[in-house]
């Protein structure tokens, strides 16, 4: 993508029509005192070593080096950029609790808004910090992890409701727990932890866990939202509220001394988020008093400086402007280096060459536009025309792949991002290629395979806090899956041990069963780890049971019994 870093100074192409009208009103008035003097022919005559067409070259040529200053006053940007900043600052995870009570409109316009435009306001006041997002009701897991890209976190804030998680509850000892996991390794720098809910904390722990936060130089923060005169829990899409198991109406009040409780727990404070702006300015006063000390953060810029080659072009036409002399060589008088149909060839073929040389960069501007417009398939077609003039470009490749991830297109996605990892030489930028492999194999819940790409995409990139998060995240998710997978071979054994003995009793009533039963227990075939795009296809096809069977084993009885769904 190509911009201007500073637009405001393009006005001063306007210059360049103003010059060329008073060069040509300049022109014509001489030619008007040269008529004065005598015939046209005779002059011309009388003056051989002036030449024609030398003063409008240099006037032309210095037009065109003044385009150029202007542009690159501009800033033109083009590409990526990957630059590390050094900052003095903090670590925070948020921890938000997204469970049903947070629906209740005690506080205008509702408690799960009010903590979202606080979160949003704290964002707003960190600079130099780097900050995190936990969402957690009857489970936690991590919604952004510790980063310093405020416009992502801002982005994943927007998402964020109840219906995320399933399993419904407050599990505020949960969150904690999750948040002391998921700072970075650095030592000596402040680490805060704020937990802001309603303090309905259903599953206990929640002081404990943050003397445990506190034992590794950890504060707990709580934010309190809500009131203690309570408020009924609508529920979406409707004029009704919540009920519990007697069918009585919830109100969901304010736990101040629970919330008190943690924080004084956890080193920290507690603050009554109101309808007004004194719980952010405490927050941030708290925030304050914390350690800071000086990270490295890696950051990514989709532009980078691109004004050199206007320079270096604008110093080109100077110096020729400087080398051509306004009176004709005594020496080349006989040879016409100016003649117009010369001017137009030598143009035409160095703006042919260069139009050939940048085509493919063209493509992949106007993809670029495309995608940033939400016009996926378009920008696919421009991408896909890049490859046509380039199938070595790695940025062609890579950029199909995120058209064609944002289209649903994930396999085809995969081939992309392999192609841009095997032609890519930057680390970086093939580590970002890997990610984005973790990232649609996890999405299908592929996990071995998601493992594999963040482990490559951190060989390349070990600094990468996202993908490192996303790795131990995956590894929770398939140890998770391989339990259930287990659980559901054991059922599985033990309705064939009852399939048998009842087909021993009723051999003859039972043949047909028997026959499909043999058909089901055949093994199936194992899909080959190297072919992606079919192991993607059948992962998709196949999501909706997976969710399925994992809701049943949700419902099995070691698993907890929600007593409160809110």
């Amino acid at each position: 993508m190509f911009r201007f870093e500073d637009p405001i100074y393009l006005y001063l192409l306007a210059l360049i029509p103003l010059l060329a009208l008073i060069r040509f009103v300049s022109y014509r008035n001489q030619r008007k005192r040269l008529r004065k003097f005598g015939d046209p022919a005779l002059l011309k005559a009388l003056m051989p070593d002036v030449s024609r067409f030398r003063p409008g070259v240099k006037f032309w040529i210095l037009q065109a080096a003044l385009a150029l200053l202007v542009l690159m006053l501009a800033r033109p940007q083009m590409g990526t950029k990957i630059s590390q900043e050094k900052r003095v600052g903090i670590e925070t995870i948020i921890a938000m609790d997204i469970s049903n009570s947070m629906r209740a409109e005690d506080i205008v316009p509702s408690r799960l808004d009010r903590s979202k435009m606080m979160i949003e306001n704290l964002v707003d006041h960190f600079t130099n910090d780097k900050i995190g997002l936990i969402v957690f009701a009857g489970d936690a897991f991590v919604q952004l992890p510790i980063t310093s890209d405020y416009v992502s976190a801002k982005m994943f804030l927007s998402s964020i409701d109840p219906s995320m998680i399933a399993t419904q509850g407050t599990d505020i000892a949960r969150a904690i727990d999750m948040a002391t996991h998921s700072f970075t390794q650095d030592e000596g720098i402040g680490k805060a932890i704020i937990v802001i809910t309603d303090g309905e904390d259903h599953e206990g722990g929640a002081i404990e866990a943050a003397k445990a936060a506190k034992e590794k130089d950890m504060r707990v923060y709580v934010l309190g939202v809500g009131s203690s005169k309570g408020a009924p829990i609508p529920i979406p899409g409707t004029n009704d509220f919540m009920t519990d198991n007697t069918g009585n109406t919830v109100m969901s009040t304010l736990n101040e001394q629970m919330c008190k409780e943690v924080a004084q727990a956890g080193g920290g404070a507690y603050i009554h988020v109101e309808n007004n702006s004194a719980a952010q300015e405490q927050l941030d006063h708290e925030l304050e008093k914390l350690a800071k000390k000086e990270t490295t953060a890696t950051l990514y810029s989709e532009f980078d400086e691109q004004f050199q080659a206007f320079a270096l072009l604008a110093l080109i036409l100077l110096i020729v402007e400087i080398c051509i002399f306004d009176r004709r060589n005594p020496l080349l008088k006989n040879i016409s280096f100016f003649k117009r149909t010369a001017v137009l060839l030598v143009l035409l073929t160095a703006t042919q060459a260069a139009s050939a040389q940048i085509s493919d960069r063209q493509y992949i501007r106007q993809g670029n536009k495309q995608f940033h417009a939400g016009d996926y398939p378009a920008a696919e077609v421009s991408y896909r025309k890049a490859m046509e003039k380039n199938p070595k470009n790695p940025q062609a490749a890579f950029n199909l792949g995120n058209a064609l991830m944002a289209q649903k297109k994930d396999s085809a996605a995969v081939e992309q991002f392999q192609s841009a990892a095997n032609l890519e030489t930057n680390p970086l930028r093939k580590a970002q290629s890997f990610h984005n492999i973790g990232v649609v194999c996890q999405t299908h819940k592929m996990y071995g395979e998601a493992i594999e790409a963040y482990k490559n995409a951190l060989r390349l990139n070990p600094n990468d806090d996202e993908t490192r998060y996303n790795l131990v995240l995956c590894q929770h998710q398939k140890k998770k899956q391989d339990q259930n997978q287990q659980q559901n071979q054991g059922n599985d054994d033990k309705n064939k041990d009852q399939d048998k003995k009842k087909d021993q009793q009723q051999p003859d009533q039972n043949k047909d069963k028997k026959d499909d039963q043999k058909q089901q227990e055949q093994p199936k075939p194992q899909m080959s780890k190297d072919n992606a795009e079919q192991l993607l296809n059948a992962a998709i096809q196949n999501e909706k049971q997976t969710q399925d069977k994992l809701k049943q084993s949700q419902q099995q009885p070691q698993r907890r019994a929600i007593q409160k769904n809110w």
